[in-house]
Order: C-alpha cells, then sequence, then structure tokens
C-alpha cells in the first residue's frame, strides 16, 4: 500500500500540469467563442431572457405596492423553481452540451482535436468549462436582471428589502442553484452526446425522470439533479391541486449536504465521461 502510494505521488510530480493548463485554457477559450457568440446560440438566449421580458412588462404596466413583496418574492421563486430548473436550464444545457461532442461529429470536425497531441481527457474537460462558463454567463446574468425587475418597482421597500432584509441572501442562493444546474445539467448532457448518435430521446427520458421525481420515494428522488436544487431554494413553491397529493414530501436536507451532493455526482459523470473518450472512435460513414 505505502508502496503504491509512494509510486502515485511520484506519477503526479512528474505530471506535466503547467502544459496541460495551458493546453485547457487555450481550448477552453476556442470552445467558448463557437458557444456563447454564435448565431446558433440565439435560441438559448430566448430561453434565458424570456422571463426577463415578461417581468419588463410587469413592471411597466402593474402597479407595485409595498403589501404586493412576498407575492412577487413567491412568483420570482417560481420562475427559478418551475422555469429555469425544469426547463430553461435544461433545455438550454442541452444545447451547448449536445453540441460539443456530437455536434463537431455531425460537422465532421472532431476528428482534429482527436488526433492533436492533447489528452483526450483534457479536451474533454476543457470543452465541460467551456459550455459551463457559456450557460452559467447567460443564465446567471438573466437570474440577476429577474431579481432587480423584481424589486425595483417597490422604490425604497424594494431597497430595504433587498439591503436589511433576506433580499440578497436569496439573490445568493439563486445563483448558487443555477450554477449547480449548469454544471449537473451540463455534465449530464456531455456523458449523453458520447453514447447516443442523437441525444435528444435520451434527453428527453431524463426529463420525464426529472417531472416524476417529486412523486417517487425519498431513496428514488436522490437520483436527480433537481432533487439536490429543490434543497437550496430559499423560498419553496408548494404544489397545488392533484400535484399535491401526489408529492412526497423528504426530509429537509442542510444546503451544504446537497451542494456536496450534487458536486459527487457531477464527478462520477464527468469521471465516467472520461473514461469513455478514451475509446470513442469516429466513424463518418456511420455516424
Amino acid at each position: 500500500m505505502a508502496s503504491s502510494m509512494a509510486t502515485m505521488r511520484e506519477r503526479l510530480s512528474q505530471a506535466p500540469w503547467g502544459l496541460w493548463w495551458i493546453q485547457g485554457y487555450r481550448l477552453t477559450r476556442i470552445e467558448l467563442r463557437r458557444n456563447l457568440f454564435s448565431w446558433r446560440a440565439a435560441w438559448i438566449y430566448f430561453l434565458a431572457f424570456v422571463p426577463t421580458f415578461i417581468l419588463l412588462i410587469h413592471l411597466v404596466v402593474d402597479r407595485h405596492s409595498g403589501n404586493s413583496i412576498s407575492e412577487d418574492t413567491s412568483i420570482l421563486a417560481g420562475i427559478v423553481q418551475l422555469y429555469y430548473i425544469r426547463l430553461g436550464v435544461f433545455f438550454g444545457c442541452l444545447g451547448i452540451f449536445s453540441r460539443l461532442i456530437r455536434g463537431e461529429m455531425i460537422e465532421r470536425s472532431i476528428h482534429f482535436y482527436l488526433l492533436s497531441p492533447v489528452r483526450r481527457e483534457l479536451q474533454l474537460l476543457a470543452k465541460f468549462a467551456a459550455g459551463s462558463i457559456a450557460a452559467i454567463l447567460l443564465f446567471a446574468s438573466a437570474i440577476l436582471a429577474n431579481f432587480v425587475l423584481v424589486y425595483v418597482g417597490f422604490g425604497a421597500a424594494g431597497s430595504d428589502y433587498i439591503f436589511n432584509g433576506p433580499g440578497l441572501g436569496q439573490m445568493e442562493s439563486y445563483l448558487a442553484i443555477i450554477v449547480l444546474a449548469c454544471l449537473g445539467y451540463g455534465a449530464v448532457f456531455l456523458l449523453l452526446s458520447m453514447m447516443f448518435r442523437n441525444p435528444t430521446p435520451a434527453a428527453m427520458l431524463v426529463l420525464g425522470w426529472e417531472a416524476i421525481n417529486p412523486i417517487l420515494p425519498s431513496l428514488l428522488q436522490k437520483l436527480s439533479v433537481a432533487s439536490y436544487l429543490r434543497h437550496l431554494m430559499p423560498v419553496q413553491v408548494g404544489a397545488e391541486g392533484i400535484f399535491a397529493l401526489l408529492t412526497v414530501k423528504t426530509e429537509p436536507v442542510p444546503a451544504w449536504q446537497a451542494t456536496l451532493g450534487l458536486m459527487a455526482l457531477i464527478a462520477v459523470v464527468l469521471f465516467y465521461s472520461c473514461l469513455r473518450i478514451r475509446k470513442l472512435e469516429i466513424r463518418y460513414t456511420t455516424d
């Protein structure tokens, strides 16, 4: 055991970390430009900012009184929990991350990466980093804009709620949820893009699993990205009607446990993805 640990430390010390950092940094910059500043990403911008447009109309048309701050706070929580987590971030990450591998196979350009003198695991992690940065920048910017539009109409009451009340804490929680959602769904869709020729049907199965997750037993609810994010919500949005009868309530989980659980899930998925990309073969006659 001691000899194996010494061998591992020796290999790690001899690894070309500086070279890997430079290669990963440059690959990430290339992929980031392709994902964030491209006309093909226009529909992802729409997914991110369509609630912002609706809230802007609400700000202009409706009157805001101090008594309705709690109502608008619940609306903002519903937008994050029911739209962004369930739909916006989900499909946005599907569009971003599925294009990183499968999109280049369709365009017949990924072999340039695979034939370059760069480790495949490093290429995968650089693509994941670029996709994550792009998704986080888009959706976090949308969340910040939504937060401002919800409370700016209340004037001094809104400012007091943000700076002297729970407002800032809620905003930090929403941003953390969006970051973890982008990382979690991004890792899943990056793996699916290597496993399936068309990752969309598999993504629809994941969407179905996420949709029925609240009615599953507590143990199965843990096998979901949204289940971890639900414990991080600063304002809970309860189910109503028939959905309230079907929802199985789980015991509250501390935020740090939910965060560590989701990070562990992301690490496992990325580790398996690194193993998969080692054996990735390109056959343009069939792909």
